[in-house]
């Protein structure tokens, strides 16, 4: 899906429906204690101005989005990955390995090396 036909504000809206939709059924247990007393939702909600450089690894990233990472990554990094492996960002549609590039791509210093994210290796983030 591109979104770079679709108005930012269009974009938010959608992103604020998903989640209003899917909360019900978005366990948030899945990250339970990663993002502190922050509901995993509203995390991933918090970077929805990532949306589209979660979509396309060519996609130019908004420096907003990569001020709201770099946020994340300095509060509890453990929450970042938390947020690119839930339910959630797979039920929008967002491919993980690309959203975990978003670090890199906007040049944060001190991004995680070589942590596992989940069951996975986070690689990408070092490279």
């Amino acid at each position: 899906m591109s979104y770079s036909n679709i108005p930012n504000s269009s974009l938010v809206a959608m992103i604020i429906i998903l989640l209003l939709a899917t909360h019900a059924y978005v366990k948030e247990a899945v990250a339970a204690g990663e993002c502190g007393k922050t509901p995993i939702s509203n995390a991933a909600a918090s970077l929805s101005p990532c949306l589209g450089a979660a979509g396309s690894i060519s996609a130019k990233v908004p420096p907003v989005c990569c001020s709201r990472v770099g946020m994340l990554l300095r509060n509890s990094p453990r929450c970042l990955c938390a947020v690119f492996l839930s339910p959630l960002v797979k039920q929008a549609g967002i491919n993980p390995a690309i959203a975990i590039t978003i670090p890199k791509r906007c040049n944060i210093k001190n991004r995680p090396a070589g942590k596992k994210c989940g069951s996975k290796l986070i690689t990408l983030l070092i490279n």
